[in-house]
């Protein structure tokens, strides 16, 4: 299994080349640390999975010696090894260009990174391969612009909640936030490991 997430650093070297200037630019325009956390996490698992399906890898990865629960599990494992050395790039990036950041910035980027990957990764498995791309694209556009209004939406129509949640102490939501999005990628992990075990190539 370890083997399937080298082979993936390895196919991305030259993607790899390009994130650190993506990084720069994205500071250099001010953007949000959170979202810089973000964009740094998804870029590898994210191209991979386009990679493969420009070249139909998954035919190559079924004639090698792993299962496809193994398959899918070095995806899942190999998305949450590249986060968290996307996110200390990005940190080291970040204090070098004297840019303050926060651990709330980390953890909401690490919190929307699981549950994108949790709400992408299935699809891969699920459509036909040559539309992915674009719906993955697509959904991503879609999060980042409807996000922040749906939560302001939530917060302006459902005030008995909003009132709950500023109720609540901070580590109540650290936790509370944890357990849904553990919950969310293990759902998804076993769901597309269903779903792949099952699939016709």
């Amino acid at each position: 299994m370890f083997n399937l997430i080298r082979r993936d650093v390895i196919l991305q070297k030259r993607q790899l080349l390009l994130l650190i200037p993506a990084i720069l630019f994205f500071i250099i325009m001010n953007v949000h640390p959170a979202f810089i956390f973000l964009f740094a996490s998804i870029y590898v698992p994210i191209n991979t999975y386009v990679y493969d399906e420009k070249t139909e890898t998954n035919f190559l990865l079924n004639s090698l010696p792993y299962t496809r629960k193994e398959i899918i599990a070095s995806r899942y494992i190999g998305a949450i090894v590249y986060m968290l050395l996307g996110t200390g790039l990005t940190s080291v990036i970040l204090l070098i260009f004297k840019k303050s950041f926060s651990f709330t910035d980390i953890s909401i980027s690490i919190s929307l990174f699981l549950l994108f990957v949790s709400l992408v990764f299935p699809l891969f498995y699920i459509f036909k391969q040559g539309y992915i791309s674009s719906i993955v694209l697509f959904s991503f556009i879609l999060s980042a612009i409807l996000g922040p209004r749906i939560v302001l939406f939530l917060a302006e129509h459902l005030p008995a909640i909003t009132e709950f949640l500023i109720g609540l102490s901070m580590p109540t939501v650290y936790i509370g936030v944890t357990l849904i999005v553990m919950a969310a990628y293990g759902t998804s992990w076993g769901f597309t490991t269903f779903i792949y075990q099952r699939k016709v190539l």
